[in-house]
Parts: structure tokens; C-alpha cells; sequence
């Protein structure tokens, strides 16, 4: 504890310390009344850069109470101000020590001057002036000073708001609104004062890069902001990944510690290595929307059908077929437990045989029924249930599938309406984001493209093939398969600068990589080695010592197959060598027909350099 903070909260005996809690805010306020007299804060700046330039355009200005004592940290500064009526008081202290400190260092560039909505409201009518005259005085322009509105508690009266605010445009100064996003009013603040520029609130800059969700926040501001005129500022960045991905949304400025900490005596030029990251050209990589969520259950195709008890005779069902031409299956149901399903073409087929009706009308229903239906709960995901038809007997397609409740009968469910959403799920898929391996699909693939071709800079593009997977699907079924692509896309990933290369799942054992790293070639070295070691565990032990096994062609001939492996197809792209993602697919493409060639796992890298116009 420093000696004046010591003389303000001086030891007291034991016997007294009760007395301590009742006194605090009286101390308090006499502490800050101390801080105010002697002027105890010290002004801290932050740099803030242009993301074209890498120029360093201004500053913030930050303050911190006396070291070493309760009130160092700004936040509890202002809040022990306003609790004891003095945020008038030191606001203006403030201001004034961050004026003459940023006079005195010389600093380039504007300054960003804190100032809360209360206070720049002023106290009584044609009372503003104060913050011009102290600038005055210090000799700094007011075009060069910015008031940075922090919401620190709601605004209320935005006319008076408005009015203040056109009053210091007036005088020279241009307005920021702080926390964009962050505070309880700071949209309305936006729409109202119409400032030059607004801060986007750390929240939503800190992982942006990890996160979809934010990215579409942060587009959505800069959008809004370019049609209004307002430059943007993203503050709190911490990471490079987080500023390149913020440079390539076209947000204009930028402030945090990966640029620079709030210090005494600040820095005049950016950090080496941020300048160098922001000259270079290439694209950051977005993140992804998650892929169509697989786990919606059955429940979504549910059609209340009305079901018979096994006690209705092959007649009466034969005639309430009759009566209602366009139902097809009829569920049979003891008690609410599903016992089969009743086809309408077999009840006709049965019946237009000689003496059928005659021997078998008058009998119970169960002599038609299918007594092994398709029967899922309706928590059972449509993925799932997809899989049991595909690997089914074929007429459950036709039948349907009955969908139960702990095993109470509920309705029906048609192989239509299920095959119906699982093709609009792949269709999404393959689109945006594939549920299996959760990568990119050929949207977003075609996106990332186009963008590192419009920013001119050279990059690798690799189509990436499984080899003989439909005979291993064959033979060891659709979900070993699902667990193989899986695998592919692990690899894939783990291989790749998350930063730098962007991975895609084109569909089914398709994949695109989209290298930005120099070390391509080392990186498809290590996953074609990865999956080479790892494959061998999907085979049972006799196909991995002969090496293969054995499955029909589409001749039907039996065929031996190798072990799969993986093809990659590479490309080179130059900056205007390709104008469209349509040609580089064609490329690559090709390039992948060159690596399938090639036995076992593969590597082609194409030379020719010869785009397709």
C-alpha cells in the first residue's frame, strides 16, 4: 500500500476493525477526492492501425488509477466515482491527463478520447466548451480528437444525446461509439447519432475464426456500416488468425494486443511480423457453418394411419380397401403392440386367385400380414433408420415402417417421405457442410476459391480419391465405409494449417484441399503415409496378409481388389492463370485421373501449367 493510500485507510486496532465496513464508503470518497487534488492517474495509449496500410492512425487513449491501490483498474475507478457522485470530477481529470500526455509524447495520428453519454450531456444549457478549451490550451486540433462514447448504463434521452453530439461535430471533433454490440443501447446510439465510427466489442472478435456465428455478426456490421458511412473498428484482437480473418470482411481498423498493449509510452509502427502478415497476400480461411443437424428423428414423418387387430377377418380388410382407394398398407396392431403390416396389392394379388377368398376371407388378417416389419422408435434418427432400409429387404421401401412410442404403436412412416429428407440432407450437404465428416462441401470450396483467386496470390489446389471404396462398401458394408471417409477427413485436417489451408468435402470419398502453406508437398506426404498405416485396421486379418479380397464388378464377376488407398491430384495455381473455380475444378479433376494411375497410394503433381479457357 502506498504512503498515501496508507494515510487515507490508516491500520486501525482490532477492537476497531468493525468500524471499518461502515466507514468505507466515506474513505472511499475521500480517496478519490485525494486522487482528484493530486492528480494521481496516468494516461496509457493504445495503438490503432489501418488494415490497407498497417499505418498506426491514431490511438486510444486509457487511464489507470494510482498503483499498487484499490483503484487502479479503470472499472473500479469509474464505479467508485459514480457511486460517490464524482464521475463528472474524474472523467474531466481524465480527459485532461490522456489530452496533455498524448501532447507531451508528440504521438501521431488521432487520439480516441473515452467519454461516457452522461457526461458529455451537459449540466446546464450553453454550458459546452470545457473539452475544447482544455485541447486548446494543450495545442491539439479538434479534428484530430475523436469522442469515444462508452456505455458504462443505459441512454435514455437520445434528443439531448443528439443534439450534444452535433454540437462537438461542430466544434471539430468526429464520434466513435465503443462496445458495439456490448452495451444496452449501443445499436440505437448507432441510428441516432449517425457517428464515423463505430468499435466492435471484443465478444465478437476474440475466435472469430473459429466461429460462424460471429463471423456473421461481424459481416453484418461492416455491411450495415458501409452503407451508412461509418468506418468500423474490430477491437480486442489477440491472434493473427483473428485479424486476417477480419481484413479479408473488409473491416478498415483495427485494435488489440496482438497490435499492440496499452503502454506509457506506445510504440509508432507496428510489430514486424503483423506488418508482414497483413502485406501478404492470400486469404484467411472462414469458419464453416455446422452441417444440417443428423439427429432429427422420425418423429418428422409420422402419418397417423389407423391400424386393425388381429381379429379382423382377410374380407373386411380386402373391403376397406375397397372403400378407400388410395391406402396402400394397413398396419396390424394387439393392444397397441405392432405386429405387421397388411399390403393392399397382396390382399388383391391373394384374392384373384381360384377359390383364395373362399378359403381364406372368413380367416384372421395375420394369414396376409407381413409379420416382420420394419418397425423404429420415434426417437430414431432418420440417418439411422436410413441405413436399416438400405441394408433391409427391398419391399420395406414400399411398405413403409412402422414408428412406435416405447413400443406402443404411434403411426406410420413411408420409404418415400424418409428417402425424400435424407436427399434433401445430402443435397445440403454436399453444399455447405457434409454431416459425416463436418467439412466444407462445394459451396463453401467454391467460395474459398474464388476468393484466393480475386486476391491474387499462389496457391495448390489437391482433389483427393479414395481407391476401390465402393467394393470395400460392398464388402464390408455402408457404415465400415461411413468410418473409412471419416478417417480420410481426419487426416486430411490434421495435416493442414487451419490458419492457411482450407479442407472441403466434395461428396461421398471426394475430397479438395486448398493449400496456402509452401510445405504442401510434405503435408500430402504425411497424410498418405498416415492413411496408409492406419487402413489396415478396417480389414479383417486374412484380406490384410493376402493383401486384398475378392468382390463382383459390376459384371458380376468376381474381381480381387487391393487394400484401398488414397490419390492425391495437384495442381498449381499462379495468380491469373485461372479466372473461375470451374476451370480449377476441371484441372483438378484431371490431375486426380493422373494420381488413380498410380498403384497404391499416390501423389501427381500436374506440370503442364495449361488452364482451360
Amino acid at each position: 500500500m502506498t504512503s498515501a493510500t496508507a494515510l487515507l485507510f490508516p491500520v486501525l486496532p482490532a477492537a476497531n476493525l468493525t468500524h471499518l465496513h461502515a466507514d468505507g464508503d466515506r474513505l472511499t470518497a475521500a480517496y478519490l477526492r485525494d486522487i482528484l487534488a493530486r492528480r494521481q492517474l496516468t494516461a496509457l495509449f493504445q495503438p490503432i492501425i489501418h488494415m490497407g496500410t498497417g499505418d498506426i492512425v491514431g490511438y486510444e487513449g486509457l487511464i489507470r488509477g494510482p498503483s499498487d491501490s484499490p483503484l487502479h483498474a479503470p472499472m473500479s475507478l469509474f464505479k467508485a466515482a459514480r457511486d460517490n457522485g464524482l464521475m463528472r470530477e474524474v472523467e474531466s481529470l481524465c480527459r485532461r491527463v490522456v489530452l496533455e500526455r498524448f501532447a507531451e509524447l508528440a504521438l501521431p495520428g488521432r487520439l480516441f478520447l473515452n467519454v461516457s453519454p452522461d457526461c458529455l450531456l451537459p449540466q446546464r444549457p450553453g454550458s459546452h466548451g470545457e473539452t475544447l478549451d482544455t485541447i486548446r490550451q494543450i495545442g491539439i486540433a479538434p479534428e484530430r480528437v475523436i469522442i469515444e462514447l462508452t456505455e458504462n448504463q443505459p441512454t435514455y434521452d437520445y434528443a439531448l444525446m443528439r443534439d450534444a453530439v452535433l454540437h462537438y461535430r461542430d466544434m471539430g471533433f468526429g464520434i466513435a461509439i465503443d462496445d458495439l454490440g456490448e452495451g444496452f443501447s449501443s445499436l440505437r446510439l448507432w441510428s441516432e447519432l449517425r457517428p464515423e465510427y463505430v468499435k466492435i466489442d471484443m465478444h465478437f472478435i476474440q475466435g472469430i475464426n473459429h466461429d460462424a456465428v460471429k463471423l456473421q455478426f461481424v459481416r453484418s456490421i461492416q455491411q450495415i456500416a458501409e452503407k451508412s458511412d461509418t468506418l468500423v473498428i474490430a477491437e480486442g484482437i489477440e491472434t493473427q488468425a483473428e485479424l486476417l480473418v477480419l481484413r479479408d470482411l473488409g473491416i478498415g481498423f483495427a485494435q488489440g494486443y496482438h497490435l499492440g498493449r496499452p503502454h506509457p509510452t506506445p510504440a509508432r509502427a507496428l510489430p514486424a511480423e503483423v506488418a508482414q502478415a497483413l502485406s501478404r497476400n492470400g486469404v484467411a480461411v472462414y469458419p464453416q457453418r455446422q452441417a444440417e443437424n443428423t439427429s432429427v428423428s422420425i418423429l418428422k414423418l409420422l402419418h397417423r394411419v389407423a391400424a386393425v387387430p388381429p381379429s379382423m377377418t382377410n374380407n373386411e380388410v380386402y373391403e376397406l380397401f375397397l372403400r378407400e382407394p388410395k391406402l396402400l398398407i394397413v398396419p396390424v396392431v394387439d393392444e397397441d403392440v405392432p405386429l405387421g403390416l397388411i399390403s393392399r396389392f397382396d390382399v388383391i394379388e391373394h384374392f384373384a386367385r381360384p377359390y383364395q377368398r373362399e378359403l381364406y376371407g372368413k380367416k384372421s388378417c395375420r394369414q396376409f400380414m407381413d409379420s416382420t416389419p420394419l418397425i423404429a422408435d420415434k426417437d430414431t434418427s432418420l440417418q439411422d433408420l436410413s441405413y436399416r432400409m438400405v441394408e433391409s429387404d427391398a419391399h420395406h421401401l414400399f411398405n413403409g415402417f412402422i414408428i412406435t412410442d416405447e413400443g406402443r404403436y404411434l403411426g406410420m412412416g413411408t420409404g418415400h417421405d424418409l428417402m425424400r429428407e435424407i436427399t434433401q440432407m445430402q443435397i445440403n450437404a454436399a453444399r455447405y457442410a457434409n454431416p459425416l465428416t463436418q467439412l466444407p462441401g462445394n459451396v463453401p470450396i467454391n467460395e474459398h476459391i474464388d476468393r484466393l483467386l480475386a486476391s491474387g496470390t499462389r496457391f495448390w489446389v489437391c482433389y483427393c480419391d479414395l481407391d476401390h471404396f465402393k467394393p470395400f462398401n460392398d464388402v464390408y458394408g455402408y457404415r465400415r465405409g461411413d468410418d473409412v471417409i471419416q478417417l480420410a477427413g481426419r487426416i486430411l485436417s490434421g495435416h493442414c494449417d487451419p490458419d492457411r489451408d482450407f479442407v472441403g468435402h466434395i461428396g461421398g470419398d471426394d475430397f479438395m484441399l486448398l493449400f496456402q502453406s509452401e510445405d504442401w508437398e510434405s503435408r500430402c506426404a504425411a497424410i498418405l503415409a498416415e492413411f496408409a498405416g492406419s487402413i489396415t485396421a478396417f480389414y479383417s486379418n486374412d484380406d490384410c496378409e493376402r493383401g486384398g479380397y475378392f468382390s463382383e464388378d459390376r459384371q458380376g464377376r468376381k474381381v480381387f481388389y487391393s487394400l484401398m488407398s488414397l490419390s492425391l491430384g495437384v495442381i498449381k495455381v499462379e495468380p491469373r492463370q485461372y479466372y473461375s473455380h470451374h476451370q480449377i475444378a476441371t484441372s483438378a479433376a484431371e490431375a486426380k485421373k493422373q494420381a488413380k494411375k498410380i498403384h497404391g497410394n499416390s501423389l501427381f503433381l500436374d506440370r503442364r501449367q495449361e488452364p482451360q479457357r
